[in-house]
């Protein structure tokens, strides 16, 4: 039974007992500030367990995409582990409970095929439960499973929650007997490879804090009602009902590793004398790539992009292994080209905008395998430098600290740098590696731990909006309200009143001012009352339904319960809704200029001003810049209507409208178009009423932000205006200074840079012939060194390169062919020295090399041949040293 199928039954079979079809999340944890990714598929319905939000349906079914990477590096080792996944689930929020739980995954367990079911043997079942959990003991008798085949379990193993201060309870998980061929009997306390797990029930019922393990925690107290929230993974039932052994051989997965062997010439499945219970390492590389290759799919599907922080960091961590694994098979070429589109194949049955949108993903996916492979092939050459500086100082191990910054610094893998040493028959210091890679992770560890703290700091905001409600939230349509102080906070904490001076934190009944989201940058104004007037500095959402506003207290006393007169600064509005629409339309004029590729990843905007970052591949030129722009302007110069609808999400996509990836979206969603189908977008910002009052637009820069990854910036409005003003005040100090019309300043100052750069060239012939001049009374000062005549001397500051190459050479020429000579010539440029060495045949016949010289001198950096070498990057300095050194190396030649 296919993957797809599998999925298509669950949902199906849930939704003939009255739960509602939920889509997945987006795998970006946007909403929780405890998690980068979604890690199970019950987040994206922890308000509705915690009682925080009033949940839209009494039982829901899902299959949510899912990431894990606490134990990445474990990825490939065992059959177990992966980093994507999908989590089938049904859930009630107060509805039924363990006696209708169990009964319906026994159902679909067991079921026919031809009946919609999964056909699993039920004398192949078991079933765990929670040490005490009689009733669920009971339930399961009632079913028809033996007593014999229900084992009761602790804290470790049958008590669920997310690692995080949340939900949890006990659970009962059902596990298969795959048979003898996959370990003894005895069930699954005996061996959790033939008995495998394949679906959790947990049994939610209490909020749980001060999470420090799986078994340490504290409960808070029940819920505010009993909850069901189970687990099926989609992976395991594929490879209990495709036969096969792991999540690794189903058809999701196999046909990218199939084609990663093919391509490195591997076989997969091989033990090759390996202990049982291990895995070959070709196996194990194999295993990477396939899971790591679908994974980046799905993250960049999702909308995450490669980076160096946070989420973008692992998923440029998860492409690089992938990438690696290839390279330790032994594939040097590109691998995402041949894998990639494979990966999607396996995936689109289930995700077909995967297939809709793969020009986007793989643009991401296949720029930054040509950026690691550059890091690659530089960290190759870093490393080339040490090993030699290594054996010139006698190691025969390369320095942890070393191995640690190429792998920190460059992100160079340390498997290669093992591979590489060992290559030149030399060590790595991999203890000191592991210790600043230990110290790294600590330090890692301690800011998760920090970010766990999320729910506790948010716990304030909650008891709020537990006590008053939602925020009457009137930015769309009022500038200015009549509002009553519901809780003020000081440095996270309830206070009473604020003073002035004080910076405090404010949550009012009712709000006209805009939260920040969605790029736009929130609104800015004030609040006043009988003697008391307050700044609005900051506006933020820290929990849904909640608008908590930053003020600086001016003047007077702000107190809870006063009543107050909360207004948004009209022009910072006004100049708002102008960037918000401006980069709506610049956003569409990219799409017409450069076509459906060029798609939004980000955005911010703050009045008059918009940036945009988007989906492409290389500089965009002058003309193309300069063609967007006029598309932007003639759409406000259209004047084009704004208009705003509400629908669903499935309708809002059915009509085409772009959705920012990593947003995520309610049912009912809020879509802007500017011009009917010209632009047409999701979107919650503000929004002016026609695009004539965008003002005018004008683009001010367009630079790389990463990998495949471009942004735009532009003025709107006045400050366009502004903009404007000041390039044509500039040109006319031009024209000014230059004496000139204006439409003649390009070929005026055209012939000045020419003119300039043949000023250049001419000086630099002029000097070059200053220093060859001087070159025969430089070579008459030859001394005997070794029996070799030796010369050393320096350029004069500044000297180009290639003339410090020449003037060696010409100084080489000025000695008696028959007499052994080699030249030494140092120059200085800035901070910097460099060294050419020059050797004639009579001295190269005696067995000296210009090549060995500067390498033994520059401790392995440089090169040439044993004729003509260079090397540098050493401190200006060290350069009169440098001639002392050569001189010395050729005496002890």
């Amino acid at each position: 039974m296919k993957t797809a199928e599998i999925k298509r039954r669950f949902l199906a079979h849930f939704e003939a007992n009255g739960h509602t079809a939920v889509p997945s999340a987006p795998l970006p944890a946007i909403e929780d500030p405890n998690l980068l990714f979604i890690n199970a598929g019950m987040v994206q319905f922890v308000p509705y367990f915690l009682g925080q939000q009033a949940p839209p349906w009494q039982r829901a079914a899902s299959v949510q995409k899912c990431i894990r990477t606490p134990d990445i590096d474990e990825v490939g080792k065992t059959s177990r582990h992966g980093t994507f996944f999908q989590m089938n689930g049904n859930f009630s929020f107060g509805d039924y409970f363990k006696e209708r739980a169990i009964p319906l995954a026994w159902e679909l367990s067991t079921n026919a095929v031809a009946d919609g079911g999964f056909g699993l043997d039920p004398e192949r079942i078991w079933a765990t439960v929670y040490l005490d959990d009689d009733e669920a003991v009971d339930i399961w008798l009632a079913t028809g499973l033996p007593r014999e085949r229900i084992v009761r379990r602790g804290k470790k193993d049958n008590y669920w929650h997310m690692g995080i201060p949340g939900p949890a309870g006990p659970c009962s998980e059902l596990y298969y007997d795959r048979g003898p061929a996959y370990g003894p009997d005895g069930g699954p306390e005996v061996d959790e490879d033939r008995f495998l797990e394949f679906w959790n029930l947990v049994f939610m019922q209490v909020e749980i804090a001060n999470v420090a393990s799986k078994e340490t925690f504290d409960i808070l107290g029940d819920l505010p009602a009993k909850n069901i929230d189970t687990g099926m993974g989609l992976e395991r039932m594929a490879s209990i009902l495709q036969g096969v052994d792991n999540m690794y051989e189903i058809d999701e997965v196999r046909p990218v590793l199939a084609r990663a062997a093919e391509l490195t010439g591997r076989s997969y499945g091989t033990r090759s004398g390996q202990a049982a219970h291990e895995s070959h390492p070709d196996d194990v590389r194999l295993r990477v790539i396939a899971d790591h290759v679908r994974t980046a799919l799905m993250l960049i599907g999702d909308g995450v992009t490669p980076g160096n922080e946070g989420r973008g960091y692992v998923l440029r961590r998860i492409m690089r292994r992938a990438i690696r694994s290839m390279r330790l098979l032994g594939w040097q070429d590109r691998a995402l080209p041949e894998l990639l589109p494979l990966a999607r194949d396996c995936m689109a049955p289930s995700y077909p905008e995967l297939r809709s949108d793969f020009d986007r993903i793989s643009s991401y996916a296949y720029a930054e395998e040509d950026a690691f492979l550059s890091t690659l092939r530089a960290g190759t050459t870093i490393l080339d430098v040490a090993l030699g500086e290594t054996r010139a100082a006698g190691g025969t191990a390369l320095p942890g600290q070393k191995a640690f910054q190429l792998h920190d610094t460059y992100g160079f893998p340390i498997d290669l740098t093992l591979e590489i040493a060992a290559e030149q028959g030399l060590s790595v210091d991999q203890e000191g590696f592991r210790a600043l890679m230990a110290d790294q992770r600590a330090r890692a560890k301690a800011d998760a731990k920090a970010r766990k703290t999320g729910h506790a700091d948010l716990s304030v905001f909650r008891a709020a909006l537990d006590a008053h409600g939602p925020t009457d939230w009137v930015a769309y349509t009022d500038l200015e309200t009549e509002s009553r102080i519901l809780a003020l906070w000081a440095d996270g904490q309830p206070a009473a009143a604020a003073r002035a001076g004080d910076l405090v934190s404010v949550a009012l009944d009712r709000s006209p001012f805009y939260a920040e989201s969605g790029g736009q940058e929130s609104d800015a104004g004030e609040l006043t009352g009988p003697g008391v007037r307050a700044e609005v500095l900051d506006v933020q959402r820290p929990i849904k339904g909640l608008v908590v506003h930053q003020v600086r207290v001016l003047d007077g006393t702000l107190a809870l319960d006063d009543r107050v007169h909360a207004r948004v600064d009209p022009e910072w509005r006004l100049g708002a809704r102008q960037a918000h629409s401006g980069t709506h339309v610049v956003h569409a004029a990219l799409r017409h200029v450069l076509g459906p590729a060029a798609l939004q990843s980000g955005s911010y905007n703050r009045p008059g001003y918009l940036r945009l970052d988007f989906s492409w591949r290389g500089a965009l030129s002058e003309a193309t810049r300069s063609e967007v722009e006029e598309a932007a302007n003639a759409a406000v110069r259209r004047d084009l209507p704004v208009a705003v609808k509400y629908m669903t999400l499935p309708e809002a996509r059915e009509l085409g409208a772009l959705a920012l990836f990593g947003e995520t979206y309610d049912e009912t969603v809020r879509v802007v178009e500017i011009g009917g189908e010209w632009s047409r977008e999701l979107c919650g910002g503000t929004h002016v009423q026609h695009a004539a009052q965008i003002g005018p637009l004008a683009v001010t820069g367009e630079a790389s932000v990463g990998a495949g990854q471009r942004r735009v910036e532009a003025v709107v409005g006045i400050e366009a205006y502004r903009y404007l003003a000041r390039e044509r005040d500039l040109v006319a100090r031009i024209a000014e200074q230059l004496r000139a019309p204006r439409e003649e300043l390009p070929d005026r100052i055209a012939a000045m840079v020419a003119r300039m750069k043949q000023v250049e060239k001419e000086l630099a012939e002029l000097r070059a012939r200053e220093l060859l001049g001087a070159a025969a009374s430089v070579a008459a000062g030859a001394r005997d060194v070794n029996g070799v005549a030796f010369v050393g001397t320096e350029a004069p500051e500044g000297t180009a390169a290639n003339e410090v190459r020449t003037l060696a050479q010409e100084i080489r020429g000025r000695i008696d062919a028959s007499r052994p000579a080699t030249v030494a010539v140092v120059a200085r440029a800035g901070e910097k020295a460099s060294l050419v060495v020059a050797v004639n045949a009579a001295a190269r016949s005696r067995g000296v090399s210009a090549a060995d010289l500067v390498k033994a001198v520059l401790s392995g950096r440089g090169g040439g041949s044993a004729d003509l070498a260079q090397g540098g990057g050493v401190p200006a300095a060290e350069a009169t040293a440098l001639v002392s050194a050569v001189e010395k190396a050729l005496a002890g030649a």
